[in-house]
């Protein structure tokens, strides 16, 4: 499978691009693993560009929520920007933009 994202750490803040259309159960696992190899502990905010991802289902939203909670407690924060209208619906739907700050 190609690289799902695409990220680099800059001053605590774990910057992704994804590099997919959909976030599903195939994709997410491979969003998982991939995240694992760039994580490192001076991460304490991660910003998700989501200008490709046009879709999400539960899987995906786990695969988010998993990088929500590997945050640190006090001041971890998780950014999606560009998020396209269909996939912003189903993180309203699940109350999730209370957890996560989202950017047109």
């Amino acid at each position: 499978m190609n690289s799902v994202i695409e990220g680099q750490i800059e001053n605590g803040v774990l910057r992704i691009e994804m590099g997919v259309n959909r976030l599903d159960a195939s994709a997410s696992r491979e969003f998982k693993r991939q995240v694992d190899e760039i994580w490192s502990p001076e991460v304490n905010q991660v910003e998700l560009d989501f200008r490709q991802v046009d879709f999400i289902d539960s899987s995906g939203v786990g695969a988010l929520l998993g990088v929500y909670k590997r945050l640190p407690s006090t001041d971890g924060q998780v950014r999606l920007t560009s998020v396209q209208a269909p996939v912003q619906s189903v993180i309203e739907l699940l109350r999730l933009h209370r957890i996560f700050e989202i950017e047109n």
